[in-house]
């Protein structure tokens, strides 16, 4: 199954945010829910697949406009150097345990957005990740109980401001800039996602990125045992587990995202997001 988030309008002309079911090339509004993290938070995923009750008007999908796919999870937590080839790239040891930060609500875009490219920073950087977004509870999981709480699987991408992340020690500020993490274009369930299933980043349609997603150090299980013994993992939060090799920064020479490109990253299974980067207007 799979599921998106859409934006719609209400008839005061206010833009609001309705949870739909994909059916091939159209889209089922489910108007109960105001996004998916809702339909996980009501625990109706095993409901919302079938047509029935649920069900609203049906939309072509070509055409929506779509929405971050959990519009205000209530933890965005990101893995960094998760990748071998990433890891290796950027002149770092394998690590023994995740490298875990944090992003937030406001650094969400829906997966056709542009991406605002801040005047701060002139090493703006792509990073194609696979998302999981959790379904139930849990704390302290064990493996059984982690993979029954990837309610699926999403795409993202972690742009970062790479100048700010290296400041300091700690990369937060590089990484939590508002209207920067495109994550869509929507859910789908573990059973949509090939065994073989790959990530691929494109910069105006030139591949930079291409790795299999399941060739992480940390894979999805262990992230939602990992994380949720620190702290509870709720329905709707994300989990963003890291980029595969081709990032700009560690290109010879750097490379570094510019106003008017295409940023395109896709996964088997899934989907793709498809941004446009533009200057960021600052009043």
């Amino acid at each position: 199954m799979k599921l998106a988030t859409i934006r719609t309008t209400a008839e005061a002309g206010a833009s609001t945010t309705v949870a739909a079911r994909v059916e091939g090339d159209s889209l089922v509004t489910l108007p109960r829910y105001a996004d998916v993290g809702a339909v996980l938070r009501a625990r109706a995923l095993g409901t919302v697949g079938q047509a029935g009750s649920h069900d609203g008007e049906r939309l072509p999908l070509a055409s929506a406009d779509l929405a971050p796919v959990v519009t205000s999870p209530g933890k965005i937590v990101c893995v960094g150097l998760n990748y071998k080839a990433h890891i290796l790239e950027m002149r770092r040891d394998l690590p023994e345990h995740p490298t875990l930060f944090a992003k937030f609500a406001d650094c969400l875009l829906g997966a056709g957005d542009d991406i605002p490219l801040p005047p701060e920073s002139g090493t703006v950087d792509w990073e194609g990740e696979l998302a999981v977004i959790v379904g139930s509870r849990v704390r302290r999981a064990s493996p059984d109980e982690a993979r029954a709480a990837i309610a699926g699987y999403s795409v993202c991408n972690d742009v970062s401001m790479r100048d700010w992340q290296f400041r300091t020690k700690e990369w937060l500020q590089g990484k939590m800039w508002a209207d920067s993490t495109p994550l869509g274009p929507l859910l789908a369930t573990p059973d949509e996602i090939p065994a073989d299933a790959r990530l691929t980043t494109l910069i105006d349609g030139v591949e930079k990125q291409h790795g299999d997603i399941h060739d992480l150090v940390h894979d999805p299980v262990h992230l939602v045992r990992y994380i949720s013994t620190i702290l509870p993992l709720n329905p709707g939060d994300v989990i963003i587990t890291g980029t595969p090799g081709g990032v700009g920064h560690a290109r010879s020479p750097q490379e570094y995202l510019r106003p008017g490109q295409t940023v395109t990253v896709r996964i088997d299974g899934i989907g793709e997001l498809t941004n446009r980067t533009v200057a960021e207007r600052v009043p």
